[in-house]
């Protein structure tokens, strides 16, 4: 063999043992990713919304869809479902919630301005994004009114942002948007094409391809029919949940530009967009006389720059005579006041069914104590965001699905504020690793490549000399 020949072989064959053991973990990065939870936080136009509830067209809006709101002025839309490919940095997520928006009342009834913008879905492919809707509007002028299917609603600033290389959560932080033309005719022509709307975030997360399946071990055997009758006999159950947002504008007051804070929740307790959910209640409850006596787990704590800080905790429900009472431990600052009924519903349909005696969105009204839980901000009597109870009273009852609002990608429940910028490129929080593992292990592979090289022409240069 001559020696030139053999100094090439080791080196090419070192390149190709380097390659195959970067390959695997990159291949593995690049695999396309289904985007499954998430939220869209999106204020469509702020000025929109001030004319709508001003003086002149005299309005208001309301959310479908288990939307929310997050600070003063954002809409967040929920439980994101998509695709997401790494490699090629093309993004689809489509959320569920809407708004709708109503003005100008006529005086033969109904609204001269109607508007409702739902399931929006953000797509982004060869460093484009659109921004799509379903949209129902009434038209200017005439009154007509149409219907349309993800209408491609605005096109987004992605200038500097680059989509490849994420894994979950991925996340886009005040994405400039702009009003298309199919756009401002859905919008029933308040705004011309080309008009800016508000700035869009979103967090997603994505979950790798399925892994082959594995044999279950076998299920435990299911309680005997005597074992269940004998529970259910005693009235005693072990998963229930109550969902509550405490109220809508007190959220947005704390997280907006007056509060400037933020909520958070521990001990179990979850995000559902309009409401937080307080798991694994259990306790008794009579289906015969439909009362209930329940505790939840899970805690909510409000701060605010003004100095709020209150903390709500170990909720209970009990529900008697077609009546019900929420209560809570109550903390601000160092006092904590333990069991307060802090609002009073409506139950008397709190009956089951197929094993779930399920009450929904029950009109709640603030008590006195409750009223003192919030110092001057509310009275007693003021209407406070709706009750909801679930409790399963057959083992094999499942709870209604919360909103899914993904991992929280940001430190607080306020959206991020300021331009976009190229920083607001996907956030990979699980993918650090893979990124590094990436660059660094092509760094390693030229410079090991280069070793190789090197070395081989010394040892040429050696035989030659």
């Amino acid at each position: 063999m001559p020696p030139s020949l053999s100094v090439r072989v080791p080196a090419v064959a070192l390149l190709a043992v380097l390659i195959g053991a970067l390959l695997p973990a990159t291949a593995a990065q690049a695999a396309s990713r289904a985007v499954q939870g998430g939220r869209l936080d999106w204020g469509i136009k702020s000025s929109f919304q001030s004319y709508v509830t001003g003086p002149i067209a005299q309005g208001s809006w309301s959310l479908t869809g288990g939307a929310a709101t997050v600070g003063g002025s954002q809409f967040r839309f929920h439980s994101a479902t998509g695709s997401y490919d790494p490699e090629s940095g093309a993004f689809r997520a489509g959320f569920s919630g809407g708004i709708h928006f109503t003005g100008h009342r006529q005086a033969g009834g109904g609204n001269e301005l109607d508007l409702t913008i739902s399931r929006p879905t953000v797509r982004i492919s060869g460093g484009g994004g659109t921004l799509f809707a379903d949209m129902v509007s009434k038209e200017r002028g005439s009154g007509r009114v149409t219907t349309s299917a993800q209408v491609p609603l605005a096109t987004l600033g992605l200038s500097g942002i680059d989509m490849r290389g994420g894994s979950t959560p991925i996340a886009l932080r005040n994405v400039p948007a702009t009003l298309t033309s199919q756009g401002a005719s859905a919008f029933a022509g308040y705004y011309a094409a080309g008009t800016p709307l508000d700035p869009v975030s979103l967090s997603v997360d994505t979950k790798a391809p399925a892994a082959a399946k594995t044999s279950a071990p076998p299920a435990s055997p299911s309680p005997s029919p005597s074992a269940a009758k004998k529970k259910e006999t005693a009235g005693r159950f072990e998963d229930a949940a109550v969902d509550w947002g405490v109220r809508r504008t007190f959220r947005e007051y704390v997280t907006g530009s007056v509060g400037k804070g933020r909520w958070t929740l521990a001990d179990g307790a979850q995000d559902g967009g309009a409401v937080f959910r307080f798991p694994k209640g259990e306790g008794t409850y009579d289906p015969g006389k439909k009362e209930l006596d329940a505790s939840f787990a899970g805690s909510v704590r409000f701060t605010a720059a003004d100095g709020l800080d209150l903390r709500l905790a170990a909720f209970s429900a009990r529900v008697a005579s077609g009546r019900g009472t929420l209560l809570a431990d109550v903390t601000s600052g160092t006092s904590t006041d333990r069991a307060v009924p802090l609002v009073t519903f409506a139950a008397g349909d709190l009956a089951p069914e197929d094993g779930l005696a399920v009450l929904t969105e029950a009109p709640a009204t603030l008590t006195a104590e409750g009223a003192k839980a919030f110092g001057p901000l509310y009275k007693a009597g003021t209407e406070m965001d709706p009750v909801s109870l679930a409790v399963a009273v057959d083992a094999k009852a499942e709870l209604p699905a919360l909103p899914d609002l993904g991992s929280e990608a940001e430190p607080s429940a306020a959206p991020a504020t300021g331009p976009a910028t190229p920083a607001a490129q996907p956030v990979a929080a699980e993918s650090g690793s893979r990124t590094s593992l990436a660059v660094g292990g092509g760094a390693v592979l030229t410079a090991a490549v280069a070793a190789v090289l090197y070395a081989a022409r010394r040892r040429r240069a050696a035989r030659n000399t």
